[in-house]
C-alpha cells in the first residue's frame, strides 16, 4: 500500500488533474495498490473563507464569488468527464453548491462566521475536488473507490484545528478499504466529530491527512506529490543556487519546516515518524524525478542539510542582577508566557545567568511583554530586573544537519561567513543535539546572511560576487566587455561567478538582483524607466544587501566618492580608477582605509597610478613583507610623457602637444596635464601609500607654461601662446641637449618632501630612454638600495586601465573564503 497526496497547484486545472492520472497509473501499472488524497483545486479553500467572511459583513459581493466557483468546477467535469459520471458529477456539484449557498445566507443574516462554520463552508474545496477526481481517475482507469473524508477522519470539536481521534480514525479507514480496489481517492483537510459535524485539520491539513492515512493503514511509503522538485538546500527565491536535496532525517525536515520550508508542514512528519514510514516529495511537474526521501536513518555523509529561516519576530530581553543564582526564574517566565498562549521560537540564556533572550512572532509581542511584567511585577519595581526590552525587524536564520553533531569547524564557518559580509548577530542558539545552529539577525540581512552561508557550506567551491557599476563611459564599457570574454574562463577555472547587478550612467540605471546579460546592457539603460540618481543607486544597493557585493566606480567625479564612506559601513566592497577620494584629505583617505578593515569590505584603487600598472600593490607588498621605501621618483603620466620624449629638435612643442592632443592622451584642455595637477595627486597617493602624512597643498608643484598661456581664455588661445612662446620651450630643451640629458615631467617622493618638476636627466637615469606614452616608478627602499625596483608600462588608456579594475575584482573573488 502506498499513500499518494496532490496538493493544489496539482489539481488547479484539468490538464493537470489528467498529469495526476497519468502518475496513479504508474503506479498501478506496477501492481500498486494506492489511497491517493488531494486538496481542493489551487485558490479555492482561500475563496471559500473570503467568502464566509464577506458575507458576515452582510456583503452580497460572496455571490459573485459563489458562481465563479460554479462555473469553474463546471468546466471541470465538462472537461473531464463523460456520460453518466458527469451527469452524476454536475449533480454532487448542485446538491453540495446549494449547501454551502444556504450557509453562506445565513452568515450574510446573522452576521456572524463561527469557527464551527467557517469549516463547514471551507470544507467544500476538498470535498468538490475529490469527487470530481475520483470519478475522472476510475473513467480512466478503473478499480477507483471514492471515500468521503469525513467519514474516514475523526476529530474532536475544536473547529479550525481538530485533535485527531487515531483510534476511530484507523478503524474507519481499515473498514473502508477494499482489497479489489486498487485506488482509494479522498479529499485532504476535512473530517468530522463524533456528532458528524464537519471539522478541518487546520493549514497543512491536506498533508496531514495524507500522513494520518499512511500510518492507519501502514503503508509503506507516503509520497507527498507538489510543484517542486523536493525540499531544497534553501529557498530558491532567496538563493539562486539552491538544489534538491536526495534524502533527508525526519528530525532535518521537521527542523527545516519549523523554519519555514513550504514542501512540508510539521504535524504531517508525526504520524508516519512513530511507525516509520518513509516519506517522498516529489514533483507533478516532473515525475521522472525521484524527488527528496524522507526517513529515520538515510544513507549520506552530507552534513548540512539546509538554510532556512524565519522572515519577522521580536527578540526580548530579560535581564538583570536579581536573576543571578534565583531558583525557578526561568519556570516562572516561561509559566507566565505559556499561560498567555505566547508560542516562543527561539531561546537562549547567557552562562552568566544574568540573561534570558527569547524570540517571538510580532503578534505576540507586545502580549509577552505585559505576561512578563505583571509575572515578575515585585523584581520589576525593587530594580532586580531591568526593563523588559523589544527589538523589532529580525529575523532567524537556521543552519540544519543531523549530522553537525560532532562536526568541528561548522560554527567558525558561519560566523566567519557572516562576518565577513558585515552581518550583526543579535543573539545565538544550539541545542546539545546540534541538529542547528540559529542566528537572530536583521531583518535586511536575512537574504544576504542565507546566500552567505548557503555558499560557505554548499557552494564550496563557487565564488559569487555581485557587482554595482557607476560609469558607463569608456572605461566602464571596455571592463564590460573584458568581463563578458572571461566570464567562462573564470568560472571554470577559478570557480568565480560574476554577476553585473547594478549600472547607471549620467541618464539611466537598471537593476536586476539575479544579474543581467551583459550583451545587453545598452538596451537595458536605455529602455530603463529609471533616471540616473546616486542617491538611489546606493540606496539600492543596501536594500538588496546582496552578499560579496562591490562597487565599481569608473568616473572620474567627485559625487560617487561622497558615497564610499556609506559603501564601505554596508560591507560593500569599492573598486575605482578615480582618484579623488584619496587624493582628498589625509584624514579622509585614512578614513576609508579604516572603514575597509572594520566592515570586512575591500577598497582597492590599484588604478589610480599608473593604470593598470602593479604599482600600489607592489608597494603594499613591500611594506607587508618588512621592507622600507626611502624614496619613489616617477613620470606618472601618460600624456606628459609622450610630450617630453617625443619633443625635440625636429618638433615644435606646440606640434607635440597638438599631436598628444590628437592622439587623445590629454584632456579637452592640455593646460590640465602640463599644469602638473594630475601628477600631484598620483604623487600625494604614492606618498601616502609609503606613510607619510601629506596634503595636497604641501606639494611643490613646478609651474612649466610662461603665463600668457596659463591666463589664456580659451583652449584655442592656449595653444596659439604655444607658438607665440616657442622660444621658451626650446630654451628649457636646448639647455638640456647641450648636457646630453632629456627633459622628463617627475614626481620626486621622499619621507621629507614631495615635489612635481620638469627635470633633464642623463644617460644613467632610468627615465632617459623612457619612449611613448609609457608610465615609470623607480622605487628605491632598504632592500633595493643600489639597484632600484623598476615598474614600467603604459600609464594610461581605456584598456589597461579597464584591466587594472577588472585584475582587482578578480582578486576580490578569488580570495573570498567558502
Amino acid at each position: 500500500m502506498r499513500v499518494l497526496k496532490f496538493g493544489g497547484s496539482s489539481v488547479a486545472s484539468p490538464d493537470r488533474i489528467q498529469n495526476v492520472k497519468e502518475i496513479v497509473h504508474s503506479f498501478v501499472q506496477k501492481g500498486e495498490q494506492l489511497v491517493v488524497v488531494v486538496s481542493a483545486f489551487s485558490g479555492v479553500t482561500d475563496q471559500l473563507i473570503n467568502m464566509a467572511k464577506t458575507a458576515e459583513q452582510s456583503d452580497e459581493s460572496y455571490k459573485d464569488v459563489w458562481q465563479e466557483l460554479k462555473e469553474r468546477h463546471i468546466a471541470a467535469i465538462q472537461e473531464l468527464l463523460q456520460g453518466e459520471r458527469q451527469t452524476q458529477a454536475l449533480e454532487f456539484l448542485d446538491k453540495n453548491l446549494e449547501h454551502l449557498s444556504n450557509l453562506l445566507k445565513g452568515t450574510f443574516l446573522i452576521q456572524e462566521a463561527s469557527p464551527r462554520m467557517i469549516d463547514q463552508v471551507s470544507s467544500f474545496g476538498e470535498l468538490l475536488s475529490s469527487y470530481i477526481i475520483a470519478l475522472y481517475v476510475d473513467q480512466e482507469l478503473g478499480g477507483v473507490k471514492f471515500l468521503d473524508s469525513r467519514r474516514m477522519i475523526a476529530t474532536d470539536s475544536n473547529f479550525l484545528a481538530a485533535k485527531v481521534d487515531f483510534e476511530r480514525t484507523n478503524q474507519q479507514l481499515n473498514d473502508a478499504i477494499e482489497s479489489d480496489k486498487s485506488v482509494h481517492l479522498m479529499g485532504g483537510f476535512i473530517a468530522s466529530n463524533q456528532d458528524g459535524v464537519t471539522t478541518t485539520l487546520g493549514r497543512g491539513g491536506s498533508d496531514y491527512t495524507a500522513a494520518i492515512v499512511a500510518a492507519g493503514v501502514g503503508a509503506e511509503e507516503l509520497e507527498i506529490w507538489t510543484d517542486v522538485d523536493g525540499v531544497m538546500t534553501a529557498d530558491p527565491r532567496k538563493v539562486k543556487r539552491a538544489f534538491t536535496l536526495n534524502t533527508m532525517t525526519y528530525e532535518e525536515a521537521l527542523e527545516m519546516s519549523h523554519f519555514g520550508a513550504k514542501v512540508i508542514h510539521p504535524p504531517t512528519i508525526q504520524p508516519v515518524l512513530e511507525k516509520n514510514i518513509p516519506i517522498r516529495i516529489r514533483n507533478t511537474f516532473n515525475p521522472e524525478f525521484e524527488g527528496t526521501f524522507i526517513a529515520h536513518d538515510v544513507d549520506d555523509n552530507q552534513t548540512v542539510k539546509g538554510i532556512a529561516s524565519i522572515s519577522d519576530i521580536v527578540l526580548l530581553n530579560v535581564q538583570g542582577s536579581g536573576m543571578i543564582g534565583v531558583a525557578g526564574i526561568a519556570g516562572r517566565l516561561f509559566s507566565a508566557l505559556a499561560k498567555n498562549k505566547v508560542n516562543i521560537i527561539l531561546i537562549t540564556q547567557a552562562s552568566s545567568e544574568h540573561s534570558i533572550t527569547f524570540a517571538v512572532k510580532p503578534v505576540d509581542a507586545k502580549n509577552a511583554k505585559q505576561a512578563i511584567e505583571e509575572a515578575f511585577e515585585y523584581e520589576l519595581k525593587a530594580g532586580l530586573l531591568d526593563e523588559i526590552e523589544l527589538q523589532y525587524d529580525l529575523s532567524i536564520v537556521a543552519v540544519i544537519g543531523s549530522k553537525m553533531k560532532h562536526t568541528t569547524g561548522l560554527s567558525g564557518r558561519l560566523f566567519k561567513a557572516l562576518g565577513n559580509n558585515g552581518v550583526n548577530i543579535f543573539a545565538i542558539a544550539q541545542g546539545s543535539s546540534e541538529l542547528n545552529i540559529s542566528v537572530v539577525v536583521e531583518k535586511s540581512d536575512e537574504a544576504k546572511s542565507i546566500s552567505a552561508l548557503h555558499q560557505a557550506f554548499f557552494d564550496t567551491d563557487l565564488k559569487t560576487i555581485n557587482i554595482y557599476l557607476v560609469g558607463h563611459g569608456l572605461i566602464g564599457k571596455t571592463l564590460l566587455e573584458q568581463m563578458r570574454s572571461q566570464q567562462a574562463y573564470l568560472l571554470e577555472r577559478y570557480s568565480l561567478e560574476m554577476r553585473l547587478v547594478g549600472i547607471t550612467n549620467t541618464r539611466k540605471m537598471h537593476f536586476e538582483s539575479k544579474g543581467m546579460n551583459i550583451l545587453e546592457v545598452e538596451n537595458f539603460l536605455e529602455q530603463s524607466d529609471m533616471e540616473a540618481d546616486l542617491r538611489v543607486f546606493i540606496e539600492n544597493m543596501k536594500v538588496y544587501n546582496l552578499s560579496n557585493s562591490i562597487l565599481i566606480d569608473c568616473t572620474a567625479s567627485k559625487v560617487p566618492t561622497n558615497f564610499y564612506r556609506e559603501v564601505l559601513e554596508s560591507s560593500i566592497s569599492i573598486v575605482t580608477p578615480n582618484k579623488i577620494a584619496n587624493s582628498g584629505s589625509y584624514q579622509d583617505y585614512l578614513d576609508y582605509q579604516h572603514l575597509s578593515q572594520k566592515h570586512h569590505a575591500h577598497f582597492l584603487y590599484e588604478t589610480n597610478v599608473g593604470a593598470g600598472l602593479p604599482i600600489i600593490s607592489t608597494i603594499k607588498d613591500l611594506l607587508k613583507s618588512g621592507d622600507e621605501i626611502h624614496r619613489i621618483e616617477a613620470v606618472l603620466s601618460g600624456s606628459l610623457s609622450f610630450i617630453f620624449n617625443t619633443y625635440s629638435a625636429d618638433n615644435s612643442f606646440y606640434e607635440v602637444v597638438q599631436a598628444a592632443k590628437d592622439r587623445g592622451f590629454t584632456e579637452p584642455d592640455p593646460r590640465d596635464d602640463l599644469s602638473g595637477k594630475d601628477v600631484a595627486r598620483k604623487a600625494l597617493i604614492l606618498a601616502r601609500e609609503i606613510g607619510v602624512a601629506l596634503e595636497m597643498d604641501e606639494i611643490d608643484i613646478e609651474n612649466i607654461l610662461p603665463s600668457s598661456s596659463i591666463e589664456a581664455p580659451t583652449v584655442d588661445a592656449f595653444m596659439d601662446t604655444l607658438k607665440a612662446e616657442d622660444a621658451f620651450f626650446v630654451a628649457k630643451r636646448d639647455a638640456a641637449l647641450a648636457e646630453g640629458k632629456r627633459l622628463r615631467f617627475l614626481a620626486s617622493i621622499t619621507r621629507e618632501s614631495t615635489k612635481v618638476e620638469l627635470v633633464a636627466v642623463d644617460a644613467a637615469h632610468p627615465f632617459y630612454d623612457l619612449s611613448g606614452s609609457d608610465n615609470m616608478v623607480v622605487l628605491y627602499s632598504q632592500r633595493y638600495k643600489e639597484r632600484p625596483l623598476v615598474i614600467k608600462g603604459p600609464g594610461a588608456g581605456a584598456s589597461v586601465t579597464a584591466a587594472g579594475v577588472f585584475a582587482e575584482i578578480i582578486r576580490i573573488g578569488t580570495q573570498l573564503k567558502v
